[in-house]
Protein backbone atom coordinates (compact mmCIF):
# COMPACT_ATOMS: atom_id res chain seq x y z
CA UNK A 1 0.00 0.00 0.00
CA UNK A 2 1.31 3.36 -0.67
CA UNK A 3 2.01 5.43 1.90
CA UNK A 4 0.60 9.25 1.43
CA UNK A 5 2.73 12.41 0.33
CA UNK A 6 3.80 14.00 3.76
CA UNK A 7 3.72 16.97 1.80
CA UNK A 8 0.02 16.48 0.90
CA UNK A 9 -0.92 16.51 4.86
CA UNK A 10 1.21 19.54 5.27
CA UNK A 11 -1.03 21.49 2.63
CA UNK A 12 -4.12 19.68 4.47
CA UNK A 13 -3.50 20.73 7.64
CA UNK A 14 -2.61 24.07 6.39
CA UNK A 15 -5.51 24.93 5.00
CA UNK A 16 -7.90 23.61 8.17
CA UNK A 17 -5.84 25.74 10.39
CA UNK A 18 -7.14 28.72 8.71
CA UNK A 19 -10.59 28.44 9.32
CA UNK A 20 -12.15 30.47 11.53
CA UNK A 21 -13.82 29.65 14.60
CA UNK A 22 -17.87 29.84 14.37
CA UNK A 23 -17.47 28.39 10.61
CA UNK A 24 -17.05 25.12 8.72
CA UNK A 25 -16.01 23.52 5.57
CA UNK A 26 -16.40 20.20 3.61
CA UNK A 27 -13.55 17.81 3.00
CA UNK A 28 -14.08 18.76 -0.50
CA UNK A 29 -14.16 22.70 0.25
CA UNK A 30 -10.66 21.64 1.96
CA UNK A 31 -8.95 19.56 -0.97
CA UNK A 32 -10.08 22.66 -3.42
CA UNK A 33 -8.02 24.93 -1.24
CA UNK A 34 -4.89 22.40 -0.38
CA UNK A 35 -4.67 22.10 -4.10
CA UNK A 36 -5.90 18.40 -4.39
CA UNK A 37 -9.23 18.98 -6.41
CA UNK A 38 -12.05 16.84 -5.64
CA UNK A 39 -10.09 14.57 -3.40
CA UNK A 40 -11.96 14.73 -0.43
CA UNK A 41 -11.67 11.23 0.69
CA UNK A 42 -7.63 12.19 1.06
CA UNK A 43 -8.45 15.52 3.32
CA UNK A 44 -10.21 12.97 5.81
CA UNK A 45 -6.96 10.45 5.45
CA UNK A 46 -5.26 13.47 6.78
CA UNK A 47 -6.95 14.44 8.97
CA UNK A 48 -6.53 10.80 10.88
CA UNK A 49 -3.04 11.00 10.57
CA UNK A 50 -3.10 14.53 12.83
CA UNK A 51 -0.94 13.55 15.57
CA UNK A 52 -2.91 13.54 19.36
CA UNK A 53 -1.11 16.63 20.93
CA UNK A 54 -2.73 18.86 17.12
CA UNK A 55 -4.08 22.24 17.80
CA UNK A 56 -5.27 22.09 14.19
CA UNK A 57 -9.09 22.68 14.49
CA UNK A 58 -10.38 19.12 12.77
CA UNK A 59 -13.62 19.55 13.91
CA UNK A 60 -14.42 22.41 11.78
CA UNK A 61 -14.27 19.84 8.82
CA UNK A 62 -17.32 18.01 8.00
CA UNK A 63 -19.15 16.22 4.91
CA UNK A 64 -20.89 18.10 2.15
CA UNK A 65 -24.42 17.29 3.43
CA UNK A 66 -23.49 19.61 6.58
CA UNK A 67 -23.24 16.53 9.01
CA UNK A 68 -20.27 14.86 10.84
CA UNK A 69 -18.02 11.95 9.44
CA UNK A 70 -17.28 10.58 12.62
CA UNK A 71 -19.50 7.24 13.51
CA UNK A 72 -22.75 8.39 15.46
CA UNK A 73 -22.51 8.24 19.09
CA UNK A 74 -18.80 7.66 19.05
CA UNK A 75 -16.29 9.37 21.12
CA UNK A 76 -14.85 11.35 18.62
CA UNK A 77 -18.38 12.45 17.11
CA UNK A 78 -19.58 14.03 20.54
CA UNK A 79 -15.99 15.98 20.65
CA UNK A 80 -16.63 16.81 17.96
CA UNK A 81 -20.32 18.11 18.20
CA UNK A 82 -19.36 19.77 22.05
CA UNK A 83 -16.82 21.94 20.32
CA UNK A 84 -18.91 23.04 17.43
CA UNK A 85 -21.58 23.84 19.78
CA UNK A 86 -19.05 25.99 21.70
CA UNK A 87 -18.02 27.79 18.79
CA UNK A 88 -21.67 28.79 17.85
CA UNK A 89 -21.94 26.25 15.06
CA UNK A 90 -26.00 25.21 15.58
CA UNK A 91 -26.75 21.74 14.92
CA UNK A 92 -30.14 20.80 14.01
CA UNK A 93 -32.14 18.15 15.26
CA UNK A 94 -31.27 15.52 12.54
CA UNK A 95 -27.16 16.67 13.19
CA UNK A 96 -27.13 18.57 10.46
CA UNK A 97 -25.05 22.20 9.82
CA UNK A 98 -26.50 25.29 7.85
CA UNK A 99 -24.04 25.25 5.38
CA UNK A 100 -25.68 28.59 3.96
CA UNK A 101 -24.35 30.28 6.85
CA UNK A 102 -21.56 28.56 8.43
CA UNK A 103 -19.33 27.53 5.68
CA UNK A 104 -15.92 29.58 5.40
CA UNK A 105 -15.66 31.17 2.46
CA UNK A 106 -11.94 32.02 2.24
CA UNK A 107 -11.06 35.57 1.50
CA UNK A 108 -13.78 37.08 2.96
CA UNK A 109 -13.81 39.54 5.62
CA UNK A 110 -11.56 38.31 8.96
CA UNK A 111 -13.01 38.83 12.22
CA UNK A 112 -16.57 40.19 11.09
CA UNK A 113 -19.08 38.66 13.92
CA UNK A 114 -21.11 35.94 12.19
CA UNK A 115 -23.37 33.63 14.06
CA UNK A 116 -23.95 29.97 12.60
CA UNK A 117 -27.04 29.67 15.40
Amino acid sequence: MDRPEPDNNQRIWQVVALIPVGRVATYGDVARQAGLGRAARRVGMALRQLPASSRIPWHRVVNSAGRLSLPAGSASAELQRQRLLREGVALSASGRIDLRNCRWQPGSEPGRAVSCE
